[in-house]
C-alpha cells in the first residue's frame, strides 16, 4: 500500500514588514515551487516582501526570496 502524500507538507508564506500576508500549503513540492515563482511575480513588488517555502515535515526551509541560494535554488 502506498502512503498518501501529506496535503499540507509544503508551506509557502509571503510576509511584508514581517507580517504574514498570504500563505498556502501543498502536498507536492513541485507545485509549491511553481507557486513560489508565481508569487514572486505577483507580490514581489510589495514593500519588504519575503517569500519562504518550508517542508513542514522536516522543518527545512527549501527556498526563500529574496535571498541567498537555499536548498539548491535561488529565486532572486
Amino acid at each position: 500500500m502506498t502512503a498518501q502524500p501529506d496535503p499540507a507538507r509544503f508551506h509557502l508564506l509571503l510576509t511584508s514588514a514581517d507580517r504574514p500576508v498570504v500563505q498556502g500549503w501543498w502536498g507536492s513540492e513541485v507545485t509549491a515551487r511553481r507557486k513560489l515563482i508565481n508569487w514572486v511575480g505577483e507580490y514581489g513588488g510589495m514593500p519588504d516582501a519575503r517569500i519562504t517555502l518550508t517542508d513542514e515535515t522536516t522543518g527545512e526551509t527549501l527556498a526563500a526570496w529574496p535571498g541567498p541560494v537555499v536548498g539548491g535554488r535561488s529565486y532572486s
